[in-house]
């Protein structure tokens, strides 16, 4: 038997369609009914569907008649409030095309994304790091508009583009994905195969509102079925996530792994009597971090698996939660396979590529301004994720590692290519090369291994990186060698850096 998932394909997005519209549908009939409250130890605050759609479509208002025309591209540079979803689903909702990135990237950064994506307007929070432009639209602004007329919802073809992710990629340059409109429908395969989610729950996700995860998972697929979202304020400390928790009668928990790792590190948790399970996606979680939150709360804690280009589309779930270290199985209505060398479907058990069919409705339209990048990630209609896997019997997949020396950091996809292109910049540095380091364990780091005359004070490295990158993508260790592992054809071993660090004995 071959390593081929494919029980049928899910059911066609509807068309006409609009995101924004989808994702709202509940603000017509219940919309007195919570949609989001933002918690902390100060107070709540509270949105209906009702008050949220009028704030989606007057934002959407408000940037039309900025000038703005539909098939914009919006850069959003916005903080860790609600203003960041509400300007997000506006944009969709009038047509704009936005572009959700991590307040944590530098001006550099920005920059560069302005020069790739050529943006009509940036959506900007004064506290937010970003690059000139000759549109700029404050968040004072973008508030102003949530009492303006409802804009309409921009219906159109559901294939047509509907906003842009950034990826690190193989080539070591952030890049961006394009998705369709039809891609929150596919996503409709997670509320089984992942959350068990219902319309009744109060989802709560860790993470900040600036967070492509946070926007999924913790928003907007919430929101599509009906459900409450939930949302530590700004500034919420991980040991207090336990209390939140139990005080807002939380029933599923999603965060990434580094977070469940601090929890139980923390203070002794709350008894969490409605909490029904856990959600847990960004890196690979470890059986012992499973089992150590399973010890200490009974809960179940179920893994998914996707990326940028695809969303989740492998997972456990509360109907049929994984096996060890294995991620779970293909989602109901995907059609996933285990590929080799030959791009065809290996037998069951064996190693090969882990790869998503090009008619998922999740998967992205391809890199924009990139179609021979694009193309390089498909074999015949199989999209390639680079990561390597094996499928049991039963469709369950494991994990076997990242064949493009991906790294993790603290949920973050990282390329090392494009840390070691920063680090190469340095005048004390004549090559670099950038891994991921197991510090103890479930703990990683990036650690950066140079060649050079000297070695160079860390703290001016760290100074440097900090400077040029985002917080998550700064190395948190240098090691200087006389020379870096290669290959027979000098390529550089990245998995070899590994042998040649070594931890502090002091930390």
């Amino acid at each position: 038997m071959l390593s081929l998932f494919d029980q049928g394909p899910p059911p066609p997005c509807p068309a006409p369609f609009n995101l924004a519209c989808h994702v709202l549908r509940h603000g017509q009939p219940d919309p007195d009914k919570t949609a989001l409250e933002v918690i902390g130890p100060g107070g709540t605050d509270r949105w209906s569907y009702g008050a949220l759609e009028q704030a989606v479509r007057g934002t959407g208002a408000g940037l039309l008649r900025a000038g703005l025309r539909p098939g914009d591209i919006v850069l959003l540079r916005l903080g860790n409030t609600v203003v960041f979803p509400i300007a997000y689903l506006g944009a969709i909702a009038a047509g704009l095309v936005p572009v959700p990135t991590s307040s944590q990237l530098t001006e550099t950064e920005c920059a560069a994304m302005i020069r790739d994506l050529n943006p009509a307007a940036v959506l900007h929070d004064r506290q937010v790091a970003c690059a000139p432009h000759p549109r700029v639209i404050d968040q004072e602004t973008l508030r102003e508009m949530y009492d303006l007329p409802a804009c309409d919802w921009a219906m159109g073809d559901p294939d047509r583009l509907a906003y842009l992710v950034y990826t690190s990629g193989t080539s070591g340059r952030p890049r961006a994905v394009r998705h369709a409109h039809r891609a929150i429908w596919a996503r409709q395969m997670m509320v089984e195969g992942w959350y068990g989610l219902r319309p009744d729950d109060r989802l709560c996700h860790a993470g900040a509102f600036n967070w492509t995860y946070t926007l999924g998972t913790g928003l907007m697929d919430p929101w599509t079925i009906g459900a409450t979202a939930l949302i530590p304020e700004p500034g919420t400390d991980i040991d207090a996530l336990p209390r939140l928790l139990a005080d807002h009668r939380a029933t599923i928990f999603a965060a990434a792994p580094g977070v469940y790792r601090r929890m139980l590190h923390g203070v002794a948790l709350p008894a969490l009597p409605e909490l029904r399970h856990g959600l847990c996606a960004g890196e690979k979680l470890s059986r012992a971090l499973h089992d150590r939150w399973q010890d200490a709360t009974g809960r179940e804690l179920f893994e998914a698996y996707g990326m940028s280009e695809c969303s989740t589309f492998i997972s456990s779930n509360p109907a049929r939660p994984s096996r060890g270290d294995a991620l779970g199985y293909p989602q109901k209505g995907r059609r996933v396979a285990i590929l080799g060398p030959d791009g065809q479907p290996v037998p069951q058990g064996s190693e090969g590529t882990i790869a998503v069919h090009r008619s998922d409705p999740g998967l992205m339209l391809g890199y924009h301004g990139a179609p021979g990048d694009t193309a390089a990630r498909f074999s015949g209609d199989w999209f390639l994720t680079g990561d390597q896997g094996a499928m049991a019997a039963d469709g369950l997949v494991s994990y076997l590692g990242r064949a493009d020396d991906m790294m993790n950091a603290g949920g973050y996809r990282v390329s090392p290519l494009e840390v070691e292109a920063v680090l190469n910049t340095h005048p004390g540095i004549t090559l670099a090369g950038v891994t991921d380091i197991e510090v103890k364990a479930d703990t990683r780091i990036i650690a950066a291994f140079y060649t050079g005359p000297a070695p160079i004070d860390e703290a001016r490295l760290r100074e440097f990186a900090a400077e040029r990158l985002a917080r998550y993508k700064q190395p948190r260790a240098y090691v200087h060698l006389p020379t870096l592992p290669t290959g027979a054809n000098g390529k550089l071993l990245r998995r070899s850096l590994r042998a040649c660090y070594e931890p502090d004995t002091d930390d």
